[in-house]
């Protein structure tokens, strides 16, 4: 296998070499990297904004390893950092070969290769790669967005809006139906991610909370595509329209463990904690 650079992948999944991970070299076992190269693939499938089972489901399909290469180069450590690239090299008639680099830092240790073939899960017999498939694996990696941002109206939107919504904050987090839906949606404006099998991922809405201030809420992106940026690029388009119709101000109420991710859009705490549908909450608040 050819010696590859951190910039030859447009995916990197990042983590750190484990105690359990070590033998007694005081270096990584090396079936770990495979798995290494296993967890990078399912980060790889959320860069291309697919949720798998649910677009393997609407493909006809599923993908089963058929080969696995790994080559050393040398070795990791306990705490190391590394991350995990990840690009699709080739797709045949049947075939996905995936090829994998570790780094640390600017260091080339392993090199993996895993060769997949598309099957029907009742029989596991090969069937060509879906052209839907094989265009957003192909557009992937030429650089290309893989999902879009929809602004619209409830009655445009709410139907898909209202899938995640009730699987994010209804089944996932327990809040009542009656409390999750409300009469707002008809007046907010809301945001929808769709991937390009048409699947929604997340969404949001924007509501007016007075002259000049719009209140962000229902944020809700679908669990596996989480860490994936498309909940940022919903927030970014309701922001936008915020900006757009003239408002100076876009505030929300925050779930406790969403803070984070809200300070790092640019969002600041205001007042003191408070309890919303069972959940502790924050107001934040972004000028515009």
């Amino acid at each position: 296998m050819p010696v590859l650079q951190r910039s030859d992948f447009r995916c990197l999944h990042r983590l750190r070499v484990r105690w359990a991970e070590v033998d007694m070299q005081k270096i990584v076992f090396n079936a770990h990297y495979l798995m290494y190269f296993d967890t990078a693939v399912t980060d790889y499938w959320r860069a291309v904004a697919l949720p798998y089972e649910a677009a393997m489901h609407q493909l006809g399909g599923d993908i089963y390893v058929v080969k696995a290469t790994v080559e050393f180069h040398a070795s990791a450590r306990m705490d190391d950092l590394l991350e995990v690239g990840m690009k699709c090299s080739r797709i045949g008639n049947s075939s996905l070969t995936f090829t994998g680099g570790i780094f640390r830092g600017e260091e080339h240790l392993i090199s993996g290769e895993l060769v997949y073939v598309f099957a029907d899960p009742a029989t596991q017999r090969s069937r060509p790669v879906p052209p839907p498939l094989r265009d957003i694996l192909l557009g992937y990696e030429a650089g290309e967005d893989v999902f879009e941002v929809r602004t619209g109206s409830w009655g445009e939107l709410g139907q898909e809006a209202s899938r995640i919504r009730s699987e994010v904050f209804v089944q996932e987090q327990g809040i009542a139906p009656d409390v999750e839906l409300d009469d707002a949606d008809a007046e907010a404006v809301h945001a929808l991610a769709i991937n390009r099998l048409g699947q929604p991922l997340a969404t949001g809405r924007l509501l007016t909370c007075r002259p000049g201030v719009g209140k962000i809420g229902r944020m809700a992106v679908l669990r596996v595509m989480r860490g994936s940026q498309i909940g940022a690029a919903v927030l970014r388009a309701l922001m936008a329209a915020a900006r757009q119709r003239g408002d100076r101000e876009v505030l929300l109420h925050a779930q406790r463990s969403a803070v984070g991710f809200y300070r790092r859009m640019g969002f600041e705490i205001r007042g003191e904690p408070f309890v919303e549908a069972g959940i502790e909450h924050l107001e934040m608040f972004a000028p515009l």
